[in-house]
């Protein structure tokens, strides 16, 4: 089975798309590379292109005879969202409308979902089961919100079989090494104590100390990487076989503060980690954590690699791999596919 990977080219995308390949399907990536990298695409054909580019996405399902997507693609930082918020629903919106317009006319019918806890806001209780009122306080979150309730509608209508998938904290790095965090500019909490310790960056900035927490700082419930390109492939696996219609959480049930994933890279790295405490960021909900039993009940889905110290081993040892190249060209990819070459050069509008 093909499948399209909108966004595979991005950090939960590719180490997605290597997944997708080991358990028999061939990934199709689409990414415009505004945020991925051309050496992530390591599994299947990259299609270099906008998802806001309607015809590209009809020519794309149509050359490669796509059965299925995994929908990544889309705009995700908290913080820029408040700033931006009319980008943030033009990509994650109206470009998921073009996409799923797209799906419904040429009868694909199955779509997974990368959507996100955010849609949660503020909790009412922790942990976070998917019945809770889901109440975002920022646009990020509105805009996940948004495309759900998009899918139930396309669902009812057109007979589109979905499933979202709402990510706690993505985190760590491929255990083969292949694959690895590499935003630019990066706000992710371990990437940065890992350049902080490296001496890469003055100090790490620690938003928030007076959260009611055990230790003040932020709670979050980190899943490793590869432990949520398993859970897609899951996702898709029990779409196909079940023909239902799901929301679900892909979390460990387990929380960590600030103050611990800090002292988690200072034991991975041996180095300290130089910190700054500054006010709270505007959005952040003080503890996030997932009541993950749905996922386990209908998608046998169980982490294998998301322990605190494992997501924080697998990151390091990537970075000190790459440590030579951060920040450089990415390598050259052979493996374009006919339709990205017409359209190298698209970018998001």
């Amino acid at each position: 089975m093909r499948v399209l990977v909108t966004g595979g080219a991005g950090y939960i995308g590719s180490h997605t798309a290597k997944a997708l390949a080991r358990s028999g399907f061939e990934p199709i990536v689409l990414d415009n590379l505004s945020t991925g990298h051309r050496w992530a695409v390591k599994w299947g054909t990259l299609i270099e292109g906008d998802l806001g580019d309607s015809a590209l996405i009809r020519e794309v399902i149509k050359t490669h005879r796509v059965q299925a997507v995994v929908h990544f693609a889309g705009f995700a930082y908290v913080g820029e969202s408040m700033q931006r918020p009319r980008q943030y629903f033009r990509n994650n919106v109206t470009y998921t409308l073009r996409l799923l317009d797209a799906m419904t006319d040429m009868s694909v019918k199955h779509i997974v979902f990368s959507s996100s806890c955010a849609t949660y806001g503020i909790p009412a209780s922790v942990p976070i089961r998917e019945e809770q009122v889901q109440a975002p306080i920022n646009p990020y979150g509105e805009s996940k919100r948004m495309v759900e309730r998009i899918l139930a509608w396309y669902g009812e209508a057109y007979g589109l079989r979905w499933t979202a998938l709402r990510y706690f904290n993505a985190a760590g790095a491929d255990p083969d090494g292949e694959l690895g965090e590499d935003h630019s500019p990066e706000t992710h909490l371990i990437p940065l104590a890992i350049q902080a310790a490296l001496g890469e960056k003055p100090a790490l900035e620690i938003y928030g100390t007076d959260y009611l927490t055990p230790d003040h700082t932020a709670i979050r419930d980190y899943t490793h990487v590869m432990d949520l390109a398993e859970a897609h492939v899951a996702a898709l696996g029990h779409m196909l076989r079940s023909q239902e219609n799901a929301a679900i959480n892909l979390g460990t049930g387990s929380g960590h503060s600030v103050r611990q994933v800090v002292a988690a890279v200072e034991r991975a790295s041996g180095r300290r980690v130089p910190i700054h405490e500054a006010q709270r960021r505007a959005g952040d909900p003080p503890e996030l954590v997932a009541d993950p039993a749905r996922a386990k009940e209908l998608l046998g889905w169980r982490p294998r690699y998301s322990s605190l110290e494992s997501i924080v081993q697998t990151a390091w040892n990537w970075h000190i791999s790459r440590k030579p190249t951060l920040g450089g060209v990415d390598p050259p990819q052979q493996n374009v596919g006919l339709l990205g070459e017409a359209r190298s050069h698209a970018t998001a509008a």
